[in-house]
């Protein structure tokens, strides 16, 4: 399945060999253009980097750059050369920028981290700034290494936002099994999105709880009473997005196992 998909890439000459100018509509894709781009490329990014709630990245980071809501009329506004949006863009707003002339590149959710580093890849190259990508990439894949986990592996449950946990094919699965969490969740049955209720964690808990929701259950005071249940919070925010959000949730991930 594609991951990054456009329009063919315009011609250096038709941007007169200058660097192409960027609105980035998608968290995912705000935090790695937010390190790829180069300065003054990244016209705005995403309402949702400004809120902590939604934000894939450092929000002092993100304030660093505008904004948009994502209309075609604050786009074309700020007359970039690309729009990097996300495969859910509506038909209608991909059909206007393809009138507008705007080259559209459209990110879809990356489930592993394989699937990850070529979207960083592909991104940098729709931009024009390969050599970033690639220092990106070898930051990722430093990250990895450094916190690759080859002891017996500890069963744990990332309960996410909503009350749901994630499935095998997630992103956040593998990066939790690289470092050494081997998901409770999947070993009992429960798939991608399954909702796991407050009576079965308390009935058959893991060894550690990641809690990523807010949710009433989440902070039951029962859980407490589990002696043999170590419970620690875990980000949202990196739950969602490939990228520069792997090395932070890595580094979460394996000062837990440690």
């Amino acid at each position: 399945m594609a991951l990054l998909g456009g329009c063919a890439p315009q011609q250096p000459d038709a941007r007169n060999g200058r660097e192409p100018t960027i609105v980035s509509l998608n968290p995912c894709s705000d935090a790695i253009l937010a390190e790829v781009a180069a300065p003054g490329q990244l016209l705005a990014i995403s309402h949702y980097s400004h809120d902590p709630a939604s934000t894939s990245m450092k929000l002092d980071r993100a304030r660093e750059f505008a904004v948009t809501g994502g209309t075609v009329e604050e786009v074309v506004a700020l007359d970039p050369d690309i729009v990097v949006g996300s495969s859910f863009m509506a038909p209608a707003t991909r059909a206007a920028f393809d009138r507008l002339g705007i080259e559209v590149v459209q990110l879809g959710m990356a489930s592993s981290v394989e699937a990850s580093l070529q979207q960083v890849r592909d991104l940098a190259d729709a931009v024009g700034q390969s050599e970033r990508g690639g220092a990106m990439i070898a930051r990722i894949k430093g990250a990895l290494e450094e916190t690759r986990s080859d002891a017996d592996p500890t069963p744990a449950v990332l309960w996410q936002p909503g009350g749901i946990v994630p499935g095998e094919g997630a992103l956040v699965s593998e990066l939790m099994a690289h470092t050494g969490l081997a998901s409770h969740s999947a070993a009992r049955g429960l798939q991608q999105a399954d909702y796991l209720s407050l009576e079965r964690m308390l009935v058959d808990p893991p060894d550690v709880l990641l809690v990523a929701g807010q949710e009433r259950a989440q902070t039951h005071p029962a859980l407490g009473q589990l002696n043999e249940l170590r419970t620690e919070r875990f980000d949202a925010n990196l739950l969602y997005c490939g990228g520069p959000s792997i090395i932070r949730a890595l580094e979460r991930l394996a000062e837990l196992r440690r």
